[in-house]
């Protein structure tokens, strides 16, 4: 695993230098509209096949899973799953909130991820049993601060109803918190990690979105509501991560908000 983060950070760092070329030309983008507030550019599909092709290159025998394009098999067993651009509505409207993330899983457990912020020169990167660093100095959470002291991450996306995040914002102002939204769910969840923000909830989530992320969270020693990567990889789903300190609180906030009890 050392020698794969290594190379995975490289990869990354490779990927996030095309991105961000495609950043400060965006004048010259072209645009395709998914759905309601759903975009693609041609930065995401060219920045996800570059981090394809470098993985594959390096790992040939692992398989692959993105946003943008069909998944490509593998006989190892290891499963890359990448979010060329974490963010692609910052990203098209100048906003320099976005990353390149990808995170490597093995059956049920995700193993390492990286979340490759170029606009601010940040890396996260976390491997299982082994920690979490930015920029290669360790991440230690030992906020003791509660919901009510500080503020908490949110993310909203059309796949979900909207009335669960208006519930969960009336929540957290109640609680006296106050909330953050920046559009980009894997840099919220890297900002945890970071100790930026006490918390982060969203109601539903793509794995190439989350599962690194909720990785460097709790290897930086915060809680993360238990996942399966090969679920998650197939259907999404809740994501709730937090400080010791607010974990519990948040998720039942959040349960509570989106109506889910399970």
């Amino acid at each position: 695993m050392p020698d794969r983060i290594e190379i995975l950070e490289d990869i990354c760092k490779q990927a996030g230098r095309l991105a961000l070329k495609y950043f400060r030309e965006q004048d010259t983008l072209v645009i395709d509209y998914k759905g309601h507030q759903d975009f693609v550019s041609q930065a995401d599909r060219n920045v996800e096949l570059l981090t394809r092709d470098l993985l594959a290159n390096a790992f040939p025998e692992d398989a692959i899973v993105g946003e943008e394009h069909a998944p490509t098999p593998g006989t190892s067993g290891f499963t890359w799953v990448i979010d060329p651009l974490a963010g692609t509505t910052n990203f098209i409207n100048g906003n320099p909130a976005w990353t390149v993330v990808v995170a490597g899983v093995r059956g049920a457990e995700t193993e390492c991820g990286v979340i490759h912020d170029p606009a601010n020169d940040e890396t996260f990167v976390a491997v299982k049993g082994e920690g979490a660093k930015l920029n290669g100095a360790p991440l230690k959470l030992e906020d003791l601060r509660q919901i009510s002291e500080g503020t908490v991450g949110i993310g909203y996306s059309n796949r979900v109803n909207n009335q669960g995040i208006v519930r969960l914002v009336t929540a957290l102002v109640d609680e006296g918190s106050m909330f953050y939204r920046n559009a980009s769910g894997a840099l919220s969840l890297a900002y945890v990690a970071a100790g930026r923000l006490l918390g982060y909830s969203e109601e539903h989530m793509n794995a190439w979105d989350c599962i690194a992320g909720q990785l460097i969270v709790a290897e930086a020693g915060g809680c993360v509501e238990v996942q399966n990567a090969d679920d998650m990889i197939r259907d999404g789903g809740r994501v709730v991560v937090g400080t010791p300190a607010v974990f519990d609180r948040l998720l039942e906030l959040s349960k509570t908000a989106f109506g889910q009890t399970d």
